[in-house]
């Protein structure tokens, strides 16, 4: 099965070996009509610390690194 492959902006860099991205998606309401926009924050796996917030970055599911870390930086 694919990996699935986001993209979002960095919203925090203070853990070790650790960012959380913030990824937006929209869609139209179905009786409404109207675009809405969601958005959840993953936490992603970044080894060489190399990313700070406000960068737009890929992630892609993975094996479980920790409890919520499910995602590594592309």
């Amino acid at each position: 099965m694919p990996k699935r492959i986001l993209k979002g902006q960095v919203t925090s860099d203070s853990n070790n070996k650790t960012i959380t991205v913030l990824v937006e998606r929209r869609f139209t309401h179905p009786v409404l009509k109207k675009t809405i926009r969601k958005s959840k924050k993953y936490r992603a796996h970044d080894e060489k610390n190399t990313f700070k917030i406000g960068d737009i970055v890929r992630i892609r599911e993975c094996s479980p690194f920790s409890k919520s870390k499910r995602w590594e930086v592309l």
